[in-house]
């Protein structure tokens, strides 16, 4: 097992989810990753006000600002990627972008006007765990990457925007922080992993389209595994286990969380699936993850206290 560094620039940025393109890294299964992206929008300075612009990294802005792919040396599809994060530290400024875009929910709130923008720019205290902008309004960080993907085919290049049932993408779940495993089917022979979009805190649902915004140092551990308790994209995270769903249609997004939810209970209690989701009713919360995006994110989460009895199996 190796230990590897990784900063954004011009030779391991990309914009997109590919396997098309070169590794930026070779690991195999093991290796301790540690990677420095930029925010989503890519930004190499703090802008000088707020809602203000600023150099970019990459001139395109396809998509988020991502470092990848990493390969996984011998991944094949079939397999799962744990990616288990060790570490995330923000850095010490960030951006909240609100208003001013015409889509349907700013439309619905009478902010689709560029003249309703209301951008925030915060100083992130990483040390103390809290954020304040120029309002003078502080909040809690809790890091996370809002992006962690694998291409969902083998050929083209894919936008990094909506989350995906295949290769997962921008996720956007608040609950993986450091400490949290991700697991995602592998889609592609070697993986072909990109990071990105680093949120130094984020409401369930990131409701104005960008959370914190910011660069992030990310110490992760990437695995593969054969055998998993669920099928799909799921999570153990410090707040229990928790299950997805991401659909155009919300009420599909939720059925896919739920489904695999009522699975994961079944197995660990050596249960029905009936009776899974009797206990789901009363110990498993539902949460929108992103509104952003244009295609629902859902997931479903299990308190790891929640149920009581004999030991989970």
């Amino acid at each position: 097992m190796t230990s590897h560094r990784l900063d954004a620039s011009l030779d391991t940025a990309v914009d997109v989810l590919t396997a098309e393109r070169a590794p930026v890294l070779r690991a195999v299964d093991g290796d301790t990753v540690t990677v420095r992206t930029l925010s989503a929008a890519g930004y190499t300075r703090r802008p000088a006000s707020p809602g203000a612009d600023a150099p970019t990294l990459l001139d395109a802005r396809r998509g988020h600002c991502l470092v990848g792919p990493i390969a996984v040396t011998g991944a094949r599809p079939g397999q799962v990627l744990a990616v288990r994060f060790d570490a995330l530290v923000p850095d010490d400024w960030g951006y909240t972008g609100s208003g001013g875009i015409d889509t349907e929910l700013n439309r619905a709130l009478g902010l689709a006007d560029p003249a309703s923008r209301g951008p925030l720019l915060w100083d992130v205290d990483a040390a103390a765990g809290t954020a304040r902008n120029q309002l003078g309004l502080g909040v809690r960080t809790a890091p996370f990457l809002g992006v962690v993907g694998l291409p969902p085919e083998a050929t083209g290049e894919h936008s990094t925007i909506p989350p995906r049932p295949l290769g997962g993408g921008n996720v956007d779940c608040r609950e993986l922080v450091a400490g949290s495993t991700l697991f995602l089917p592998v889609t592609v022979p070697d993986a072909m992993l990109s990071v990105g979009d680093g949120h130094a805190a984020q409401g369930d649902g990131e409701v104005s389209g960008t959370a914190v915004e910011c660069g992030m140092t990310t110490t992760m551990t990437l695995s593969l595994v054969d055998e998993v308790p669920v099928a799909g994209i799921h999570a153990d995270t410090p707040a229990g286990r928790i299950t997805f769903g991401f659909d155009a249609d919300l009420n599909a997004a939720t059925t896919t969380a739920l489904d695999g939810m009522v699975d994961w209970i079944a197995g660990l209690y050596d249960i029905s699936r009936a009776q899974a989701l009797a206990m789901a009713s009363v110990a498993v919360s539902l949460r929108v993850t992103q509104v952003a995006d244009r295609t629902w994110g859902v997931h479903a989460l299990l308190p790891h206290d929640a149920i009581t009895g004999p030991d989970a199996h």
